[in-house]
């Protein structure tokens, strides 16, 4: 039974970790070099928050043939909700 429970609790933490964690990129598919948004200025911004986004974190969204990075899950699922909301921002 003890083995049993040791299992169900390493079952726990390896999907939460792969949700959340460390393997959340893995699952969502922002990780690599795959190209990111590069706004005018050069830098790696997320179009929502305007926070940077170093090419091996955070997430990749491609809309309309252009890769765009985000910072978290929070802001992909803002973007993805209304990306004509964000874009009109960077077209300006």
């Amino acid at each position: 039974m003890d083995g049993l429970f040791s299992l169900l609790l390493f079952a726990v933490f390896f999907y939460v970790m792969m949700r959340f964690g460390c393997g959340a990129h893995m699952v969502h598919g922002g990780h690599g070099g795959h190209g990111w948004h590069t706004t005018a200025e050069g830098d790696n911004a997320d179009p929502v928050c305007g926070m940077q986004v170093a090419a091996d974190s955070g997430y990749t969204k491609v809309h309309q043939g252009k890769s765009y990075r985000f910072c978290s899950r929070n802001c992909l699922d803002k973007f993805e909700a209304d990306p004509q909301q964000y874009l009109g921002k960077e077209q300006s």
